[in-house]
């Protein structure tokens, strides 16, 4: 199990503060935990200044670096979203954080996050929004089954193969706009025989394109293993999966594998996707 019953949870804003009418779904979401035996810890800075932050880069770091250095803190958990997560990265210690691993929790901007994680500490995170449990009593009941009751149903993933039989490799990556953030700093994952995973919120079609040949241009789909590809939650509303595997074939090699996913990305019902660990999956109409 990931967690037990009155461990205590670190809730915390590490990109774009939120805003005060955000208050009623916390209190949801505090109640709820609540309610599942767990202590959530939240963070003192969780709403937005007139310049977005819930605090400076370097308060909201260290208040990240006290709950890893906190023994009581079992699990850390953003709540957050946006632009500003890549603003910590630099106030971290990777060397303590390895020290004192916790999994980390997140998605969409926290995209940043995750991967300095994985590329310093060699450490298993997690992409995935706490926040969707206040949403419906099934997402609740998911999430106690899997980080209380040693279930596996928000990692059970069901995989479309788009190219290729089999997929295998540590996964990378997350939301596609905020990995690229990390091009050319030192928190870019090495991408060598890696998986690399991308999905999309608010990403247009023209984004897509732009943010594709960056990573082609980077020599990335050379030196990956294979390609998991989530929602494109804008794009999706407009173009069919076969569409959309039109637009990437024409910027990967015919060799690399893909498969594609409606289960992992921005929406309520999203499962968890583990971002260093191994993943090795088939394609089962293949006999």
């Amino acid at each position: 199990m990931i967690l037990n019953i009155n461990d205590k949870i670190a809730l915390v804003v590490c990109s774009n503060g939120k805003n005060i009418e955000d208050k009623v779904r916390l209190e949801k979401l505090e109640g709820i935990l609540v309610e599942m035996g767990l202590v959530p810890v939240f963070t003192k800075y969780i709403y937005r200044d007139k310049y977005g932050r819930g605090s400076s880069p370097q308060v909201r770091a260290e208040e990240l670096m006290s709950f890893y250095k906190n023994n009581e803190i079992k699990a850390i958990f953003d709540i957050s979203g946006g632009d500003i997560a890549n603003e910590i990265l630099e106030y971290l210690d990777y060397d303590v954080i390895k020290e004192n691993y916790k999994p980390f929790f997140g998605y969409s901007d926290l995209t940043t996050v995750l991967n300095a994680l994985v590329s310093k500490i060699d450490k298993i995170n997690y992409l995935y929004q706490i926040l969707n449990i206040i949403e419906n009593e099934e997402i609740q009941t998911s999430f106690e089954n899997t980080f209380l009751k040693n279930q596996n149903s928000l990692f059970d993933v069901n995989w479309r193969f788009l190219q290729g039989i089999k997929i295998e490799g540590e996964v990378v990556g997350g939301n596609i706009r905020c990995f690229l953030k990390l091009t050319g700093t030192e928190y870019f994952p090495k991408v060598e025989n890696k998986v690399l995973f991308i999905e999309g919120l608010g990403t247009s079609i023209e984004g897509l394109l732009t943010h594709l040949v960056q990573l082609k241009q980077l020599g990335v789909f050379d030196k990956i293993s294979g390609l998991l590809i989530g929602t494109f939650t804008k794009i999706e509303k407009e173009f069919s999966v076969d569409e959309i595997f039109k637009i990437v074939k024409s910027y990967v090699p015919s060799s690399l594998p893909i498969a594609k996913t409606q289960e992992v990305g921005h929406a309520k019902g999203s499962k968890a996707l583990k971002l260093g660990e191994k993943i090795n999956i088939k394609n089962e109409l293949i006999v």
